[in-house]
This record gives structure tokens, C-alpha cells and sequence, in this order.
């Protein structure tokens, strides 16, 4: 029997260590819990090294930085408070079947679900960041290792955020232990998971969201060659001198590329031309290669 290997990210360490306990009951589940970012990337890369890769990684959608000196949460025991939680963790619906907890996304809704760029974010508008940034990030390093938000609440912009960083579904932290399960064998085969209620809400965001980013390509498109150099190496955080120099121009002409670079992105600022940029698309330099030269 193949068996999959969960890890369990979040930093409430009673809730951690009992789904973490609920799943590993499961015959053909192994599980790890981790209570910050930085300790499932280590679990992630010892997991790598060992050649026992992880296969799904459950995030919480508000993962915040522990405290110092806060340990880890990395049991799996059972016992007090967590035994009742591990109830409500493992309850069916009242008719003795296995709720719809998600909709399965095909059609249509997949094909705009499945169009996700690495960097997150949705129509242009601040989102809080939670667990996506690690869901990115495991995409980049890890991407054999599939993702699915837990939360405490349904948030179409959030949820929309984190299926653009990666993740392959969005579930509710008070569902059942069936129905995390669904979702979780789901994403192993690509699917992708979302509560009936967020579906519609999720659709407008990402719509909206690959309207920008339309616009933003457009808008890149304009800019010369050497504009578009000069704009990754705004994107890459290089100031004016910085820039002259690796483009073997003079700070005036660097200055003028800048000044144009703003004028057809139509922003006022770098850190403007920067957010388009990345909504289109557009990297940043390789600044090691640079450096190797």
C-alpha cells in the first residue's frame, strides 16, 4: 500500500498536533507537524535529502512567526483538549455520508483555476499573506509537493491568492476528517478544491485578477528592448547607478530609460513600474550571472 505523506503547517500548536493525530489513523497516511514556515521548509528539505519527499502540505492560511523561543509543533499524540478536537476533526455529516465539502473544478473554472502565476496577489489589491508566501515558495523549491490552505474563514480574495501562488485548494479548519481526506487524495491528482460557497466568488477574483494582468502585458509590450532591460533591473532592485553600470550606460541616459519606463506603464513611481511589472510577468535580472562576469 502506497502511503501519502502529509505535512501539517501551523503555529496553534493543539490544533496542529490533532489533525496531524486524526490523520495519521488513516492506514495509508503519514504525517509531520511543523509550526512555522522555516520548520517545514527544513522538514521539507531533510523529507528531500532522505529521499522520502513529502506529497501534500496542509497550511494554515494564517500562518503567522512564531515567538522566540517557541518550540515546534512536531507530535502526533492524543490526548485532553485535542481529543475533543480530533472529534470534530473526524465527524461525517448527519446522515451518516460524506458531505459535498468541495467543489471539484472542471470546465471552464478549471481552466482559469489551473492559470497560476508564481507570484500571488489578486486585482491589484493588498492581500494578507498568511501562509501563501510559503505555498509560493514550496511551489518554487518543492513543486512534486502539493498544497491546500486550512482557514477559519471562507475569503474569496485570500482563497483566490493562494491558488495563484499554488495551492490546490482552500478548506475550511472545522471539516470533517472524510473530507479533508477527499481533498487531499484530490490534489494528488491535480484537482482542484474549493467550498461550493467561495466557487463563485474565487472565479470573479481570478477573472478580474487575469484582466490586470492582461493589461499589464499590454502595457510592457510598448516599452523598447532596452527599456524592458532596464525594467527587469528595477525589478531586481538595482537603483540608477547600479543600473548604468550593468548596462554600461551613463546615470543621465539610465534616468531618462527610468523616466520612460514610468511614462508608458502610466505610474508615478518605481515601486509602482515594479508591482505592474510583476503582474506581467516580467522577472528581475539574473544578478548572479552578473557577478560571475
Amino acid at each position: 500500500m502506497q502511503r501519502i505523506r502529509v505535512l501539517v503547517v501551523d503555529d496553534h500548536r493543539i490544533f496542529a498536533e490533532s489533525l496531524a493525530a486524526a490523520l495519521a489513523a488513516e492506514p495509508d497516511v503519514e504525517v509531520t507537524a511543523a509550526g512555522s514556515a522555516p520548520a517545514a521548509l527544513r522538514c521539507l528539505e531533510r523529507a528531500a535529502s532522505d529521499g522520502r519527499r513529502f506529497d501534500v502540505a496542509l497550511i494554515d492560511a494564517d500562518l503567522t512567526a512564531p515567538a522566540a523561543g517557541a518550540s515546534t509543533a512536531a507530535g502526533v499524540s492524543l490526548n485532553g483538549a485535542n481529543g475533543q478536537l480530533a472529534a470534530v476533526l473526524s465527524r461525517d455529516g448527519a446522515d451518516g455520508g460524506v458531505p459535498a465539502a468541495t467543489a471539484v473544478v472542471h470546465g471552464a473554472g478549471a481552466e482559469i483555476l489551473s492559470n497560476k502565476p508564481v507570484l500571488p496577489g489578486t486585482s491589484g489589491a493588498d492581500v494578507k499573506p498568511g501562509g501563501i508566501p510559503l505555498v509560493g515558495r514550496l511551489r518554487s523549491e518543492h513543486p512534486a509537493v502539493r498544497t491546500v490552505m486550512l482557514a477559519e474563514r471562507d475569503d474569496p480574495r485570500q482563497a483566490a491568492a493562494a491558488l495563484q501562488a499554488g495551492a490546490g485548494g482552500w478548506v475550511a479548519k472545522d471539516c470533517s476528517l472524510s473530507r479533508l481526506l477527499q481533498v487531499i487524495r484530490g490534489v494528488l491528482k491535480d484537482e482542484t478544491h474549493l467550498s461550493p460557497a467561495l466557487l463563485t466568488g474565487v472565479l470573479k477574483e481570478l477573472t478580474a485578477s487575469r484582466k490586470h494582468r492582461t493589461e499589464s502585458e499590454r502595457l510592457v509590450e510598448a516599452l523598447t528592448p532596452r527599456e524592458r532591460e532596464v525594467l527587469r533591473c528595477m525589478v531586481a532592485g538595482l537603483g540608477r547607478k547600479a543600473v548604468a553600470e550593468r548596462l554600461y550606460l551613463s546615470p543621465h541616459t539610465v534616468r531618462t530609460h527610468m523616466q520612460n519606463v514610468l511614462g508608458k506603464l502610466g505610474v508615478h513611481s518605481t515601486l509602482a513600474a515594479v508591482a505592474l511589472a510583476r503582474r506581467a510577468g516580467v522577472g528581475p535580472v539574473d544578478l548572479e550571472a552578473t557577478a560571475a562576469h
